[in-house]
């Protein structure tokens, strides 16, 4: 266990090279199914292939993540787009239930914008609705994968992600990220945890009802 705020060896000097190479290799492999991916969201979705959304990176800075569209422009007579449920259709459900969706992310890895292995990176709006224990989830890089996409991913409570996102941040090893990497390749092939209980995606964090109560 690393003791809180202090990094270790593999954190310093291991855990960058080793993503930055780990995501560079995984590029150049799967090229040609990034290839067929883009393809097939180019004819079914449209443009523009990749979704580019702001995130907040390590210490709350933002940065954009890139992922392959999964959902399309559907509109109502008004213009106004439609619930995600309408616009996410078959094919946006299979990238995301197989997380192919991801494989752009990984040239956040490359950039050292984003780790392997990691607290999911979270809308810039979420910032000031952490509370103390939950913004030490900021002290890292995000991650593609991480504790708690492996112990629920969308059908745990934003609680307990954050309680496994801040259990990542006081133990970060090369055991655990390797575990981590492998529990969720075997979580992806069994596409366990794409959907929480009342949404297709994850719904918004809106605080903590306790401190909120707290403040009014």
């Amino acid at each position: 266990m690393t003791e809180k705020g202090k990094k270790g060896f593999y954190q310093r000097f291991i855990k960058v090279p080793q993503d930055v190479f780990i995501a560079l290799l995984a590029l150049v492999v799967l090229s040609p199914v990034i290839l067929v991916v883009a393809v097939l969201v180019r004819t079914k979705l449209g443009s523009p292939i990749i979704f580019k959304q702001e995130r907040a990176g390590k210490d709350g800075k933002p940065f954009y993540m890139y992922k392959f569209r999964t959902m399309s422009d559907g509109r109502d007579e008004e213009g106004n787009l439609l619930p995600d449920e309408q616009r996410l259709g078959k094919f946006g459900k299979l990238l995301r239930s197989t997380s192919l969706d991801e494989l752009p992310s990984l040239w956040n890895v490359v950039c050292a914008k984003c780790s392997l292995c990691g607290p999911r990176a979270l809308y810039m709006k979420y910032i000031p609705r952490y509370s103390e224990h939950q913004a030490r989830r900021l002290e890292v890089r995000p991650g593609i994968t991480g504790l708690a996409q492996i112990n629920g991913r969308n059908a745990i409570s934003w609680e307990k992600r954050f309680d496994y996102d801040v259990r990542y941040v006081d133990n970060i090893t090369f055991r655990g990220d390797w575990k981590i990497m492998f529990l969720t390749v075997a979580k992806v092939f069994k596409r366990e945890g794409i959907t929480s209980e009342t949404s297709v995606t994850m719904e918004e964090f809106m605080g903590n009802e306790l401190e909120m109560a707290n403040h009014e």
